[in-house]
This record gives structure tokens, C-alpha cells and sequence, in this order.
């Protein structure tokens, strides 16, 4: 694996024992990868035979004419090794990662007690920390990309790109657009349009960042400002990121404010299409998954999210018959590519696949393939990330499949979604650079940077107006313990951990998000 930290320094030439490619893995393949590109993918002989045609380069200096340079090739060989592209994350918050265990147990629209108030009391020295936390936590998953669905923090944006681009996470980075809040406008259509045009030229000089446009929820946006951003991604090219119809009480909502559900508004304005990446859709009607399918619009399915807080789970499944546009998000849940494909398998299974007898439920392929390529597609990224693929950008996985998980191999993509181990990722390699190996930073000290993290995350969670209303584990048992023993609970009832307060779910500025 050492020869893996001078990939970024010279061409290279991977040989391991499968690929996987779009069709399936692979034996006997080669990719040939330099200056964080993939020049070719086959087999290793027609790969090698390409070689010096591929890594010639013609120079025209000024006075001497044209020369030809042909440069060193190193191979590298992985036995034992499958190598496959990065997974796609369609649908995270890097930010909020120092609240993640403290909505466990918590019920929906949790942004209202825990996100808002905790994102507010943040500085520039915790996002820069719960950022590279996040990212961190995300490489080690196998997740070489990540849409960033926008801070509520008010520090500067850059202060997220500085670290994915540090820690070596490609980040498809949202400007949130919000007008409104609490029903009154926040801030002018104008000043919206103005913010975004300068988001969307910001990171042409940042290999690892992609703008995108967002707006927290509809209802947190004039028709105006949806018209706006919408087309003004479409017209770049960008995601639109939102949170569509993700909880009961945000679709009433919307019917409450408008009359319509919130994406009935948006088709109405005309702001379905290709552009956007609406995150959750757990609550469609037959006749809104039409409208989304014919629209072009992809989705960000996040069954992780659906089954710790969630009030439905997306008919993902149906969706993808249906031809929609899917990608598999983890909405800052936990940054675990495998388990996301096995959550995303399973929610089907259990909400739709059992009643029907379906015991495929996608044939496994399904969530690798949204895992991956569909990620990069609802992206706005295809053929750049989530599949080995000359001209892509080699953002790629070592995994060890010479494991008891992987022997004996009868199906390894379907394998990969039910038996693989985040721990099996021997090396994250992001643009042509190792950036971790066996789960650790390469090239900074994570060890020090965790004792970091926990004083940071500590000060900032103990100072945050933050109110939970289920106990935390040991005091959930404490209190079924009592109940089942009938002895009184020693504290009355009140549930408290890490100095949170916990107790009446309270409101933080309403539909603010």
C-alpha cells in the first residue's frame, strides 16, 4: 500500500484483482491512472500496450520547437484488492456533525430544537472542526463525494470548502437562498439572486469544489426567489437542493400557507427540472412522482434518516422502475457507504418488498449502482465521479474482499450491498491522491485533531440552547428499570445529558430552517 502515497506524483498503473466497472467486476483489468485522471480501464495487456501513446507529451517551447517526453510508469499491484469508485453522499450537512447522537430517539423536524439553535452558536473555529470531522468520518466510509446541502452557521462558506479540500473530500457545496423566515421576508429577492451569482463563479479555481444553489425548504422562499435560483442553476448547470415533502407537518404547512403541497407549488412555478436534487421525498402522492419523473428532477434517497426520525420512507424502489433520477444520501446520519446500500435495501424490503412477496426488492445492483452512478448523475457530476471510466476523475476505493465476509464469492455487487465492512477500505483515494489508509489521515494527524474535536464539540454543545425530548440510553433504561422494578425514579422524570437541556420540544424561530 505505500506505493498507493506517490500516486499524485507520477502516472500509475493499478493492477487488482477485480475492478468494478458499470457492467460488473472485473478480472484481469488494469486502470491506468495520472494527474488525478483515469487514462484507461480493460484488460492489463490492451491497458499496458496503450502506455506510451497515452503518457506521451508534446511540449512546443518557445524557441526549440515540438519535443516528445515519455514519462515513468509505476505498476501497482493490489491482490487480494477490488478496486470500485468512490460513493456519492447526495444528501449531507457537514456542520452538523457535533449533533449527530443527540437526535437519537428525537422525532421528526428536529432542525427546530437541535440544529438551529446548535449552528447558530457556531464560530468559525467549529465549523472548521465539525467540518473536518464530517469529512473525515465520510472518507472513511468510502465516500469520496458529498453534497453539502448548505450551513445555517453565518460564518463564510469558504470556511467548509477550506477543509473538504484539505482532508481531500469532493464537495458539491450549497448556497442556501432562504427569503423568508417566520413569515416575513428575511431578506430581498435581489440580494438572493446577487449572493448567488457570486456562489456560482466563487470555485472555478477549486478542483474539489462544485457550486450548487439550495433553499433550506420551499416554504422558506418566495415564488420570486424559487424562480430565480431555479433557473439560475439550470442555466449553470448546478444542482437546486431542497428538502421536498419530507415530514407531515411541512407538507401541512405549505398547504396551510399556499394551498398547494410543496411539490405541487414548485411544478406550478416551474421549477421542477433537471437541476434539482430534492432531498427526502418521503411523502409523494402517485400523481407528484409523475410530475418529478417528467420533470427530469433527481432524488436524494436517505433511508438511514427515515428510519432514525423520519415519518416515511421514499418508494425508491417504485421511483426507479418509474424512471426517476436517484441518488442515496446520508442526511448527516452516519457516513457509512456500505451500510447506507444495506438501509436502502432493507427499507424497500420491509415497506413495500414483503407485501408483494418481492424478495429481490432491486436485485442488489439497484443500490450500488444509486450508491454511485446515479449519485454523480443527480450531481450533476456523471461520467466525472462514481464509476471507473476514462476521463473521470480518479476518486477510487482499495477494498479488501480476501476476507471471510467475500470467500466464498458467488455475487459480489449484491455482496457489497449486504456483507461489506467499512473496515475492509484499505485505501480512499481522492483526484489521484491517497488521502487515507486503513481509516487514517495521511498526511495530518488525526489522533490529535480527535482531542480536538471533543473540545470543540463539548464548548459548543454545552452552550447551545438545544432541547431534546427522549433521554438519553442509560436513562431510558434507568427509567424502564424503575418502572418494571416499581421503585420511583430518583430525578422525577427530568432527562439530562452533557448539560443539553432536555424536556417540551421548543421552537426555534418557527419554519426557519
Amino acid at each position: 500500500m505505500s506505493q498507493l502515497r506517490t500516486l499524485h506524483q507520477s502516472p500509475a498503473l493499478l493492477v487488482p484483482d477485480q475492478v468494478l466497472l458499470p457492467e460488473g467486476p472485473q478480472t484481469g483489468h488494469a486502470v491506468l491512472v495520472d494527474d488525478g485522471r483515469i487514462l484507461a480501464v480493460g484488460p492489463l495487456a490492451e491497458v499496458a500496450a496503450q502506455v506510451p501513446a497515452l503518457l506521451t507529451e508534446v511540449h512546443a517551447p518557445e524557441t526549440t520547437g515540438t519535443a516528445h517526453t515519455e514519462r515513468q510508469v509505476t505498476r501497482i499491484d493490489l491482490p487480494g484488492r477490488l478496486l470500485m469508485p468512490g460513493f456519492i453522499d447526495a444528501h449531507h450537512h457537514l456542520t452538523q456533525t457535533f449533533g449527530k447522537s443527540l437526535v437519537f430517539g428525537e422525532p421528526s423536524e428536529i432542525f427546530q430544537r437541535v440544529w438551529v439553535p446548535m449552528e447558530s452558536n457556531m464560530d468559525a473555529e467549529a465549523i472548521d472542526v465539525a467540518t473536518r470531522l464530517a469529512a473525515w468520518e465520510s472518507l472513511r466510509g468510502g465516500f469520496t463525494t458529498v453534497a453539502d446541502a448548505g450551513t445555517r452557521s453565518s460564518v463564510d462558506i469558504s470556511a467548509i470548502s477550506d477543509v473538504t479540500s484539505a482532508v481531500g473530500l469532493r464537495c458539491v457545496l450549497g448556497m442556501i437562498g432562504n427569503d423568508l423566515g417566520g413569515g416575513v421576508r428575511t431578506s430581498t429577492v435581489a440580494e438572493v439572486v446577487a449572493a448567488a451569482e457570486s456562489h456560482l463563479i466563487r470555485w472555478d479555481a477549486e478542483p474539489l469544489v462544485h457550486p450548487s444553489l439550495a433553499v433550506s425548504i420551499p416554504e422558506v422562499a418566495s415564488d420570486e426567489a424559487l424562480v430565480a435560483l431555479t433557473r439560475m442553476a439550470r442555466e449553470a448547470g448546478v444542482p437546486f437542493q431542497t428538502h421536498l415533502n419530507e415530514h407531515i407537518v411541512a407538507v401541512e404547512r405549505s398547504l396551510n400557507s399556499s394551498g398547494e403541497r410543496p411539490l405541487e407549488r414548485m411544478a406550478r412555478l416551474g421549477t421542477l427540472g433537471p437541476e434539482l436534487l430534492a432531498a427526502h421525498a418521503t411523502l409523494l402522492t402517485p400523481r407528484e412522482i409523475r410530475l418529478l419523473r417528467d420533470s427530469g428532477g433527481a432524488i436524494a434517497y436517505n433511508p438511514v434518516a427515515s428510519s432514525w426520525k423520519g415519518n416515511a420512507v421514499a418508494p425508491a424502489l417504485l421511483m426507479h422502475e418509474l424512471g426517476v433520477r436517484i441518488g442515496l444520501g446520508t442526511d448527516g446520519t452516519r457516513s457509512d457507504a456500505f451500510r447506507l446500500l444495506d438501509a436502502a435495501e432493507t427499507a424497500q424490503r420491509l415497506t413495500g418488498g414483503m407485501d408483494v412477496v418481492d424478495s429481490s426488492s432491486g436485485g442488489g445492483w439497484t443500490w450500488l449502482e444509486q450508491g454511485l452512478r446515479g449519485g454523480a448523475d443527480a450531481l450533476g457530476l456523471s461520467g466525472r465521479v462514481g464509476e471507473i471510466t476514462p476521463g473521470a476523475h480518479a476518486d477510487l476505493l482499495v477494498v479488501d474482499i480476501d476476507t471471510p465476509e467475500f470467500v466464498p464469492s458467488w455475487d459480489l455487487p449484491w455482496e457489497l450491498v449486504r456483507v461489506a465492512n467499512r473496515d475492509q477500505i484499505e485505501a480512499v483515494i481522492v483526484d489521484g491522491k491517497l488521502r487515507l489508509e486503513h481509516g487514517w489521515p495521511v498526511d495530518w494527524d488525526g489522533r490529535e485533531f480527535l482531542d480536538r474535536a471533543r473540545e470543540v464539540s463539548r464548548r459548543v454543545v454545552e452552550n447551545s440552547p438545544i432541547t431534546r425530548i427522549d433521554p438519553s440510553a442509560s436513562e431510558h433504561r434507568s427509567r424502564w428499570m424503575a418502572e418494571h422494578e416499581g421503585t420511583p425514579l430518583r430525578d422525577g422524570g427530568a432527562a439530562s445529558a452533557n448539560g443539553v437541556r432536555n424536556g417540551t420540544a421548543t421552537s426555534a424561530g418557527g419554519a426557519d430552517w
